[in-house]
């Protein structure tokens, strides 16, 4: 029996229980001893991968760590897809700033495919930092297998479900108002103009199967 130490450690306890999962891949080997168990289907809502994680990311992601450890524990086979979304706004932003640039030209005068290039490079190196990070905090997903919105297979189903779109009629060309950013110089949704706090209700819906009840 271990002495019992007068001073807690929760970084001395932490590191212990992450090098003990590490060596005996604890990750993988409750998998295994879950996967003949009823399928439960998790795929992670992704955060932007822009710098390291903050609290409210951390916070999400524990909660999700918590019911998914739930479902193991009472023998769900746990499905766990983590995800990253690593274009858009966000990454051209910090890109931007990181380059020095002080307006959509200096896009132009860098070169657009370079640029693009730079997007990609900033959205991956910061992707293994938040798995890392996620890791330390002793999140269970699987990040080696994480989608990653960047990837071409995602950005071509993008494009292939506008066409879709246009092809049985739901595309129609009209004109709006919208909402405008000076410096990002792109259409912005009414939610990014000004913030406000809501009340806003979590709604499950199921829907019937085929070959089963929702």
């Amino acid at each position: 029996m271990k002495e019992v130490t007068a001073n807690f450690s929760a970084k001395d306890i932490e590191r212990g229980v992450q090098e003990y999962w590490r060596t005996h891949d604890t990750y993988k080997s409750v998998k295994q001893h879950r996967s003949t168990g009823k399928p439960y289907f998790f795929v992670d809502g992704p955060p932007y991968t822009t710098g390291h994680i903050h609290i409210g990311t951390a916070w999400n992601k524990i909660l999700k760590d918590s019911l998914l450890r739930f479902h193991r524990m009472n023998g769900r086979n746990v499905i766990d897809r983590a995800g990253y979304d690593m274009h858009g706004l966000p990454i051209e932003v910090k890109v931007e700033q990181a380059l020095g640039f002080e307006s959509k030209k200096d896009i132009e005068k860098f070169g657009i495919q370079p640029f693009i290039e730079k997007c990609r490079e900033f959205a991956v190196t910061n992707k293994k930092l938040m798995d890392d990070q996620f890791e330390a905090l002793g999140v269970w997903l699987d990040f080696p297998n994480a989608y990653q919105t960047v990837k071409p297979e995602y950005i071509e189903a993008a494009w292939w479900t506008l066409a879709k779109a246009q092809e049985k009629g739901m595309l129609e060309r009209g004109h709006r108002v919208v909402n405008w950013c000076p410096r990002c110089e792109t259409a912005i949704a009414d939610a990014e103009v000004e913030y406000w706090d809501e009340n806003d209700p979590s709604i499950f819906v199921k829907f019937p199967l085929r070959d089963k009840p929702g």
